[in-house]
């Protein structure tokens, strides 16, 4: 049995769009060139039937290493906690207070971006501090 090496997160949501091009942001990711036979994405969105045009968009990491991230417009709002989140990871070996300065400061850039801070959860002994937040269309993740 082989292992799987790639997969893609997908988000459910409103405008695709609009959150796939936030979370380039967060993560440093890109769009991809527009689908074979199309010079731009609005090319390719000016061929889609009315209801299909903004159904999708998606991104990926430059490099190649990380997950594609795939934005799926859905009908309805979201209701509850998300059953699955990121974590973006930039306090991996910082502890104490040069932890929470670097949380912090990342927080700062992604409210600019859209974001919105939930919480700060304080490191308990067992797990440092994170920061949970809402994305622009409030799925929530957390700086980790």
């Amino acid at each position: 049995m082989s292992s799987i090496r790639q997969f893609q997160v997908t988000f459910d949501c409103a405008e695709p769009e609009r959150v796939a091009r936030f979370w380039c942001e967060v993560l440093g990711y890109v769009v991809p060139p527009p689908p074979k036979g199309f010079s731009t994405w609005d090319a390719y969105e000016r061929s889609q039937t009315p209801e299909d045009r903004g159904s999708w968009f998606a991104c990926g990491d430059p490099s190649g290493v990380g997950p594609r991230l795939l934005f799926l417009r859905v009908p309805g709002g979201k209701v509850v906690k998300n059953r699955v989140h990121l974590d973006v990871r930039v306090g991996t070996g910082l502890v104490g207070a040069e932890r929470l300065a670097a949380l912090e400061a990342e927080c700062t850039r992604l409210v600019a971006l859209g974001a919105v801070r939930v919480r700060l959860l304080v490191a308990d002994g067992v797990n440092e501090s994170c920061i949970v937040m809402q994305d622009v269309e409030g799925n929530e993740f957390c700086l980790d």
